[in-house]
């Protein structure tokens, strides 16, 4: 059985041969050092610069927004506490042995993160160990689990080809289990399971561990480690608010950047780390294949709404508290998890068109949503309401989403194309690891990008 990551990595060598066999090593003389620009200065951005730094090959950073981390972005949300939160990606599981090694490597500690789910469903509140699937569902899926290593090729392609919710329907999946296998999954991939590949939903769940690596969390905010890699490589080696508009590749070696600042720099070999969104936006020459161009097009990312909400006390009491809602919501989490104050933050987290609808509203409209969920179960939430903050990855100027989502026949056919180099260019990104959504997967992308400079 071959994972994802086994799938990826052979794609990615197949791709590597071939710019080899047809480029003549991109104009570069064996045996010298070449200079590269990343575009990027996320987590896979940071990941290629500090496995080139390693290897003493120059290289710069070329970042459009005014901070690094790119998705990854912790928010102190009361300074006098030191309360942070992640406005952008949250969990480490802990199978993620790139994040784990990095973090253990800059001293940076890692702190548990999983949660015991409470339930709102048709109006009734459960809490955790009162809820869950019918037995035979239970049984089911435990079976369509320990068969997925026994898939051909030819049944993981059938799979690609339908979506989510189709594949649990077929399989006996009805009624109050499907209901909440939407509002459980959907709250993973970001968007309803009718828009995602039921191969690329089952290898995760198949792949993944029981809490499906929702673990742990950087201490400090997860854009600790952004801080520390920025410090490792040196600061003079990323250049923020260098949006990229033009990038030229000269066939017979080297490439040059134009920024919208004026600036341009010149390498050797590129990587780019940038969502598909802001890769469209700049002007390639020369162009980019049509295929690549229409992948681009074809992929989605998740809508994701985040709104933090800051209370006076802890009314929920459990520190591992987090609650799933067939509601506006759709799903809270206890953000400030040890982090030691009386003050705590419950993270209102809604995916797809409700991420929408709920960014466009005041914070009136979201405020009376929120206490209209949670009041009529727990006690005194309005009397320890302080204030909230918001921010819609569905409207971010670079990303125009949280994560990449891979639909119906997208897996197997759209992957391998973003891939795929570009004459003296690589791509990377969480858009094309393993599992998308994760720190880990943009950390191993990056590292696989500088890998073949």
């Amino acid at each position: 059985m071959s994972s994802r990551r086994q799938f990826i990595k052979d794609s990615s060598i197949s791709a590597a041969a071939l710019l080899l066999a047809t480029s003549g090593f991109g104009g570069i003389v064996i045996g010298k050092r070449p200079k590269v620009i990343i575009l990027g200065a996320g987590f896979a951005g940071l990941a290629a610069a500090h496995f080139l730094h390693k290897k003493k090959i120059d290289f710069i950073i070329l970042e459009a927004r005014n901070r690094i981390g790119g998705r990854v972005f912790s928010h102190t949300i009361d300074e006098k506490e030191n309360l942070i939160i992640e406005l952008g990606a949250e969990w480490v599981g802990n199978s993620h042995e790139r994040l784990i090694n990095l973090s253990n490597e800059f001293g940076l500690e890692l702190l548990n993160n999983q949660f015991e789910s409470h339930l709102i469903y048709k109006g009734e509140y459960f809490k955790p160990g009162q809820w869950d699937y019918s037995e035979g569902w239970k049984k089911k899926f435990q079976s369509i689990i320990d068969n997925y290593p026994k898939l051909s090729q030819a049944d993981k392609l059938k799979l690609d080809k339908m979506d989510w919710w189709r594949f649990l329907v077929n399989n006996g999946c009805e009624g109050r289990d499907l209901d909440l296998r939407e509002l459980l999954d959907s709250t993973d991939f970001g968007e309803t399971i009718r828009s995602v590949s039921a191969f690329a939903a089952l290898a995760e769940y198949a792949e993944s561990s029981e809490k499906n690596e929702m673990d742990l969390k950087i201490k400090g905010g997860n854009s600790m480690l952004a801080k520390r890699i920025a410090e490792k490589i040196g600061a003079d080696k990323i250049k923020l608010q260098h949006a990229v508009k033009r990038v030229v590749q000269n066939l017979k070696g080297g490439v040059t950047v134009y920024c919208e600042n004026g600036q341009q720099f010149t390498a050797d070999k590129l990587i780019c780390t940038a969502p598909t969104f802001a890769v469209k936006k700049i002007k390639w020459e020369p162009g980019l294949p049509a295929d690549q161009v229409n992948a681009m097009n074809e992929l989605q990312y998740a809508r994701i709404n985040k709104n933090p909400v800051l209370f006076e006390k802890r009314f929920w009491e459990d520190e591992s508290f987090d609650m799933v809602t067939d509601q506006s919501p759709h799903y809270f989490y206890h953000a400030t998890k040890n982090q030691s104050s009386k003050k705590g933050v419950l993270i209102s987290y809604t995916i797809g068109e409700k991420a929408a609808v709920v960014a466009n509203q005041s914070d009136d409209w979201k405020k009376e949503m929120i206490l209209q969920t949670l009041s009529p179960h727990f006690k005194n939430v309005k009397d320890n309401w302080e204030r909230q903050t918001n921010y819609y990855w569905g409207n971010d100027e670079f990303s125009r989403g949280a994560y990449a989502l891979y639909g119906k026949g997208q897996w197997f056919r759209v992957m391998p194309i973003l891939k795929r180099s570009h004459i003296h260019t690589h791509f990377a990104g969480e858009h094309l690891a393993d599992w998308q959504g994760f720190m880990e997967g943009a950390i191993n992308t990056g590292e696989e990008a500088a890998e073949k400079i």
